[in-house]
């Protein structure tokens, strides 16, 4: 098949695009480089700087592409409660952009990467897709929406539509910003450095962390899976991991005895978030392989900044 990533450079983005090329597909890749690293695609994947709200760029990209990986967005929590009209700009236009360019080229099929940041805080646990979503942050706004544009397009215009809720995914990769961080590389650099661990909260707000191997697998199932079009469907681990968990495994990992400092909690922020799998196991025959354990001794291993 031929397939367009949008993001292409980024981490899930980047490892997406390499699964792909692997399997004999022809992968085209688009990327603004804000945190992408076009170093880490393989030769096979045919890359090219731009904006995801340059049409006539996209226009060309799309030519005779089966199917887009929506991948391009910011993605930072804390950062969106600072720059919003951002966030909007880039995750909402750019995906309304794509969307207008798949209708004019005549691309039949899109996936989105949304987050399960949508859910916000809910009463009962592990999420389903039948949740309503509680956004609470500027960026889980904006996957909202991306989700309703793509979703209402698709049926306006006869496209293919399916929008996939990732919960925490990690890996090797991981992009590592000075400012707001990811935490899972985030705590596993701090503890090798032999540094404290600064907690935004108490301990006992949970997370489902899922690998990165795992991500790709239900996005490279999303694009020949049957009878999906215009549906949510989760991406996790299924597992309800608390900040206390993860340190203590990031110090048994890493063999570090590690020190906490607890924050102020951080605007945007939920409580409780665990994937319901149940849809994803049932259209995209998805289960995720790897345990938390089993993926930070992965990233320890396969990322050379651990080393």
């Amino acid at each position: 098949m031929n397939f367009l990533i949008t993001g292409a450079a980024g981490f899930l983005g980047s490892a997406l695009a390499n699964q792909l090329a692997r399997e004999g597909h022809q992968v085209r890749g688009l990327d603004d480089l804000s945190t992408g690293d076009p170093r880490v695609l393989s030769p096979d994947v045919h890359f090219t700087r731009g904006d995801v709200n340059d049409r006539p760029k996209l226009w060309t990209l799309l030519q005779e592409v089966d199917c887009v990986y929506h991948l391009a967005a910011r993605v930072s929590v804390p950062e969106s409660v600072l720059y919003p009209r951002e966030y909007n700009a880039v995750n909402v236009g750019g995906t309304v952009s794509m969307m207008e360019a798949m209708r004019d080229v005549g691309v039949r099929r899109v996936i989105l990467a949304s987050s399960g940041a949508v859910y916000g805080d809910q009463g009962e646990q592990p999420l389903r897709e039948t949740a309503i979503p509680d956004p609470h942050s500027p960026y889980a706004v904006s996957k909202v929406s991306a989700e309703h544009y793509i979703r209402t397009i698709g049926k306006l215009w006869g496209l293919e539509t399916v929008c996939l809720r990732i919960f925490n995914a990690y890996g090797p990769g991981q992009h590592l910003p000075p400012s707001h961080p990811p935490v899972v590389p985030h705590f596993l650099r701090q503890a090798l450095r032999g540094g404290t661990l600064v907690v935004h909260g108490d301990d006992t707000q949970t997370r489902d962390y899922v690998y990165v191997d795992d991500v790709v697998s239900a996005m490279v199932a999303a694009s020949t899976a049957p009878n999906i079009n215009g549906l949510v469907i989760n991406v996790g681990s299924g597992t309800e991991t608390s900040i206390r968990e993860l340190v203590k495994k990031v110090s048994e990992v890493t063999g570090r005895k590690v020190d906490s400092l607890y924050n102020a909690i951080t605007p945007g922020g939920v409580s409780r978030m665990c994937a319901d799998l149940s849809l994803a196991a049932q259209k995209l025959n998805y289960r995720s392989s790897i345990k938390l354990d089993d993926g930070l001794r992965l990233t320890l291993r396969r990322d050379p900044r651990f080393k």
